[in-house]
């Protein structure tokens, strides 16, 4: 067996509040009759915790409130193995809070209170530099202060270490933090307020892509949903096909995709067979409903890989 992968993940820990309804409603509208549930979640806690199960050694650089959901996230976080000496209990600011409704056909809305998620410092993240030197990958996301995303990918990058970016919630980016990202990973949402192209198959993601490369990027993995997701780097370019499944809820599933792809790479996968592994979790995640109640374990994307030949 190779290596595990060495993981640091930089950015947010929520609570979810979940109701599942037939459809999702519309400006002004009251629909009754849902199903509410809460969950474990957070664009990063759900990456570290992706990462986690899917093998890695996870440490996770965050802030969550000194409340009964920050007690919890921890008490998560360690039940599946991440290191949480550098999450830091806030005094002043509570744990983040997403209220989401989840269709009967998957798709999701979601409204995010980030607290103390929006005071996670660039200090913060500066406190953790002693664990970048060993790591394979810092995973970020951008539901932090982007001044302290760039901390931490300026760390990464003095360090050697590959930076992957999931570039959501979209938003714009400046030029420097482009240049210290190893792999970009937007949807087709993202790619296209980055770039203004609307991305709807291949043909278009290649065109995003490019102008995401001129921009200093190393490697763009713009994900497709069902479609998969297409892969552009300087002497690359491919799509690696999605896997079918009966979608349940897609919360969460673009996080899978980033903590199981750093675990793949960390690991040693070939570009494009790392891609199909993290496919392969995050097509798991998607028929089970909540943000870190979905992740799948190692054992299970690897039955289902190899369930699908």
């Amino acid at each position: 067996m190779s290596a595990p992968s060495i993981i640091i993940v930089v950015g947010s820990s929520n609570t979810d509040m979940i109701i599942r309804l037939d459809r999702i409603p519309r400006p002004g509208e009251t629909i009754l009759g849902g199903e509410f549930v809460t969950a474990a979640g957070g664009k990063g806690a759900n990456q570290a915790v992706a990462a986690a199960r899917a093998g890695g050694s996870v440490t996770f650089v965050a802030r969550v409130g000194s409340d009964m959901f920050g007690d919890q996230a921890i008490e998560g976080f360690q039940s599946d193995g991440i290191n949480v000496d550098h999450i830091t209990r806030d005094t002043d600011a509570p744990s983040g809070v997403a209220l989401i409704f989840v269709a009967k056909d998957g798709e999701n809305s979601i409204a995010v209170a980030g607290g103390a998620n929006n005071r996670l410092s660039p200090e913060d993240v500066r406190k953790a530099q002693p664990v970048f030197g060993g790591a394979t990958a810092v995973i970020m996301q951008l539901e932090t202060p982007l001044e302290t995303v760039q901390a931490a990918a300026e760390l990464a990058t003095a360090a050697g270490v590959r930076v992957i970016l999931n570039p959501a919630p979209a938003q714009p980016l400046p030029d420097e933090l482009f240049k210290l990202v190893s792999i970009l990973t937007p949807n087709e949402t993202e790619a296209e307020l980055l770039t203004g192209v609307k991305v709807c198959d291949a043909a278009t993601a290649s065109q995003a892509a490019d102008k995401l490369l001129a921009r200093g990027v190393q490697t763009v993995i713009l994900t497709l949903g069902s479609q998969g997701a297409f892969v552009a780097g300087a002497d690359v370019r491919f799509l690696v096909p999605g896997f079918k499944v009966a979608p349940v809820d897609t919360t969460a599933a673009g996080d899978v995709f980033n903590g199981a792809l750093g675990v793949a790479l960390g690991e040693g996968y070939a570009l494009i067979e790392a891609v199909r592994f993290a496919n392969a979790a995050a097509a798991l995640s998607v028929t089970r409903l909540g943000a870190q109640p979905s992740v799948p374990t190692r054992g299970e994307i690897d039955q289902f890989l190899k369930q699908q030949g």
